[in-house]
């Protein structure tokens, strides 16, 4: 007998190779879609700027669109962040409007009343 080691649990090692095998399919899925994604969508098609045309695979036209959304919307949130920063250092309120209502309870209705629509 050795001491330190713990004898596994056979329901463990069951739910565990579960487990590994279902990520595996799911990954195996994941990039069979990717792969028919891209053949479907490998036609040329036209993309009209503002002072030029040009033409381009569907693919690269969705994945550029998909890069600068995501692009966007780092910038955005960095900004959102560091303003939300520097208000709270100068001891402003965070939020554009602040709370003027104390608490989550109607004002001016009395208690056990019905609300009204």
């Amino acid at each position: 007998m050795q001491l330190g080691r713990r004898r596994r649990d056979d329901s463990a090692s069951e739910t565990w190779q579960f487990r590994l095998y279902l990520k595996l399919l799911v990954i195996a899925a994941a990039l069979a879609y990717l792969v028919a994604f891209v053949v479907e969508n490998h036609r040329a098609t036209t993309v009209h700027f503002v002072f030029g045309t040009t033409h381009v695979s569907l693919i690269w036209l969705i994945l550029l669109s998909l890069a600068l959304g995501i692009a966007a919307g780092l910038l955005l949130s960095q900004l959102h962040r560091r303003r939300r920063q520097r208000r709270h250092e100068r001891g402003e309120p965070g939020d554009a409007v602040p709370d003027l209502v104390h608490g989550d309870e109607a004002v001016g209705e009395p208690e056990g009343a019905a609300p009204t629509a």
